[in-house]
């Protein structure tokens, strides 16, 4: 029987079909709306052409194949999507650092650091348990330290010097990661935290009035060539949101408070940066000879905040306003975390989303979070209205390198955690563990399924690992839900779901990206997506099959 060929798509049955008259010679799942489209196309072109033979059968069959092959991996389905968690102990950092130089190439326009973790400061009398318990403490410290930080009115500036100090977002206690950092001429090297929670760049100076222990000597600018005060009128003096000035000499001088009650005290000045080869001139900083609080270990702070004083803010003509990091797992040895400034900061692959602005504090990197998905679904209960950030400063999402452990409005938690727990049912119980009320004994196993889980900013989709939202809090197999509430309206991105990540921050263009595995260098800009291949893959084969067909 000869029969007309007649493709037809059955959407009610969500399969896609080909049929000559009433017989039916295909049925594919329906892969996606695009690649149902595509196959239709070719195929309705092929059987509508005169005199096609066993050659272009077989070539059909072989696309055919091969869309089957892809469709196991890209095609939803009402089961919960579920990734594999391999069962790892706490970190126990080493207590040497190293000072190897990344691969990643410098230019005049761009450079890079390695950095570390603050346990590495304090780890040599401490076990892994106790510096976990310590990063909690800080963490907690810092959370607090936001919340006074945007309750607080901007103090006006005194003809007398301070009315109050400023508060900025940053506990110093929980800021995260350092590297070495070279300052003054000659460059005499020391310890400096980056932290995206502060602006102010500053350190430790001599003579101290009240210094706290670092592990590097203290700065002596007197023994610097290019250490220069700012006058007490000069336009950089007037940046800071309140400035003293020291009447005797006319020089500038800074404050900056903590939500925890530190605060750092000092002349204002500039002084060049080096970072490994390159160096960077007049760059405005804090030097400070009154310095009290929960500091640790490092000698000052390089602020990558938002505001006018902020190191990116500070270098935008050279460095075009951008820089990311790459924070890795700290319990991988394999490749250190890192920091690079410049065009090469920004990752092709990374997926962006638009930066929002807070017109009560311009330092933090607000975004917006529209929703969470667990396990392939949609998480019921959390929507963009309770992430939103009003016009009087209120609410927001933000990203934070220096917060661990992401804080959530509490409504939003809690619908977070009951649909995770819902689809961790097949785990074992544990008991809470300090600020986390979902954990898991997954002692003596070896990996794990846990539902997926999906943050989704405007414009970007980011999928998070298993082990950036399961995390290990012993040595006994005890892992933990990685989320937190808060009954702030502030919600806060932490440094432990961004691990893996390349967290691209474009202050040129006013956007924030996120790209997954990007801790080596050469996957800046380099690596091809899977959909780019798919879809590359597919292209090939529709044109060649075309080309036999013609």
């Amino acid at each position: 029987m000869h029969c007309t060929p007649r493709p037809t798509l059955w959407s009610t049955q969500n399969r896609l079909s080909f049929t000559h008259s009433n017989c039916i010679i295909y049925s594919l799942p329906t892969i996606s709306s695009s690649l149902s489209t595509l196959l239709s196309l070719t195929l309705t072109l092929t059987l509508t052409m005169e005199g096609y033979n066993n050659k272009t059968l077989l070539f059909l069959l072989l696309a055919i194949s091969f869309s089957f092959t892809l469709s196991s991996t890209i095609t939803t389905n009402t089961e919960t999507q579920t990734q594999t968690l391999s069962i790892r102990s706490l970190p126990n950092p080493s207590s040497t650092l190293s000072e190897e130089s990344l691969s990643i190439p410098e230019s005049e326009d761009s450079l890079s650091l390695q950095l570390h973790h603050i346990d590495t400061l304090s780890s040599s009398d401490k076990t892994p348990q106790q510096l976990f318990h310590l990063r909690l403490q800080r963490d907690a410290a810092r959370v607090e330290s936001f919340a006074t930080a945007l309750n607080k009115t901007r103090p006006h500036r005194s003809a007398t010097g301070f009315s109050s100090s400023i508060v900025s977002g940053l506990s110093q206690g929980s800021g995260e990661y350092f590297t070495r950092i070279g300052v003054g001429t000659p460059a005499r090297y020391v310890f400096m935290v980056l932290d995206t929670g502060s602006d102010v760049v500053w350190l430790q100076c001599s003579p101290c009035r009240k210094c706290y222990s670092q592990a590097d000597p203290v700065f002596d600018p007197t023994k610097s060539r290019s250490y220069a005060g700012i006058p007490c009128g000069a336009p950089l003096c007037r940046r800071l949101d309140t400035a003293g000035c020291n009447t005797k000499t006319k020089v500038c001088q800074y404050q900056v408070s903590y939500g925890d009650g530190s605060f750092t005290f000092g002349d204002f000045s500039t002084e060049t940066l080096t970072f490994r080869k390159t160096r960077v001139a007049r760059v405005a900083l804090g030097c400070g000879h009154d310095n009290e609080g929960l500091f640790v270990g490092a000698a000052g702070l390089l602020g990558l905040g938002r505001g006018r004083l902020s190191f990116p803010v500070q270098t935008g003509r050279r460095f075009n306003q951008k820089f990311s990091y790459c924070l890795v797992d700290r319990s991988a040895t394999s490749k250190p975390s890192s920091v690079v400034f410049g065009d090469s900061a920004v990752s092709r692959t990374a997926r962006f989303t638009p930066l929002l602005k807070n017109p009560k504090l311009d330092t933090f990197y607000y975004v917006g979070l529209l929703g969470i998905s667990v396990g392939g679904a949609p998480v019921r209960g959390v929507s963009a209205s309770l992430f939103k950030l009003d016009t009087a400063g209120n609410g927001g999402v933000i990203i934070d390198s220096g917060t661990s452990v992401t804080r959530l409005t509490r409504p939003a938690y809690i619908a977070l955690r009951d649909a995770f727990r819902l689809g961790a049912t097949h785990l074992k119980k544990a008991p809470e563990f300090s600020l986390f009320d979902t954990c898991f004994d997954l002692s003596g196993l070896t990996e794990v399924k846990v539902p997926t889980l999906v943050l989704h900013f405007q414009g970007a989709d980011v999928s998070l690992p298993a082990q950036n939202y399961l995390i290990p809090v012993d040595n006994s197999g005890s892992f933990c839900f990685a989320f937190a509430g808060t009954m702030s309206g502030l919600s806060i991105i932490g440094n432990i779901q961004q691990q893996g990540f390349r967290v691209s921050y474009d202050l040129a263009s006013s956007r924030v990206g996120f790209a997954p595995k990007g801790c080596e260098w050469w996957e800046l800009g380099s690596t091809l997506s899977l959909s780019s291949v798919f879809w590359s893959l597919l292209s090939i084969i529709i044109m060649s099959f075309l080309f036999l067909c013609f």
